[in-house]
């Protein structure tokens, strides 16, 4: 079974040894998405919230570049480095992912890449 490198300009570029994702079959696996502006390639300003937002964008990017939604999003793994946002996320997320929504877990992390607050990634079907 072969792999396809699925890439969004829209979406920041890989900043390491990664693609933004890869179909294998008709499953879509998603690179972790930080908030990433792909215009700049800088963290976006602002608060968490900003961060949230960005991050799902990212990944609405890549799905999109798979020709897919978030609504075809299985599992997300959303990583904090204060878990004390997760209200946020689940407010922010609902906005991003409809019902039924995805199978998710929530891991507080010690740090992110580039100073982030917020990263997720995605296992997407269709």
């Amino acid at each position: 079974m072969g792999k396809q490198v699925i890439f969004s300009k829209d979406a920041p570029a890989a900043i390491g040894t990664y693609s933004q994702a890869i179909r294998v079959a008709g499953t879509v696996y998603v690179s972790g998405q930080i908030p990433l502006d792909p215009a700049t390639g800088q963290l976006v300003a602002g608060d968490i919230r900003a961060q949230i937002h960005q991050v799902f964008r990212n990944l609405a990017a890549v799905a999109q570049a798979a020709g897919l939604g978030l609504d075809s999003a299985a599992k997300v793994n959303i990583f904090l480095t204060d878990l004390a946002h997760f209200p946020t996320v689940n407010e922010i997320m609902a906005e991003y992912f409809p019902q039924p929504f995805p199978a998710r877990a929530a891991i507080g992390v010690a740090a992110l890449p580039r100073g982030a607050a917020v990263e997720a990634d995605a296992i997407l079907c269709g």
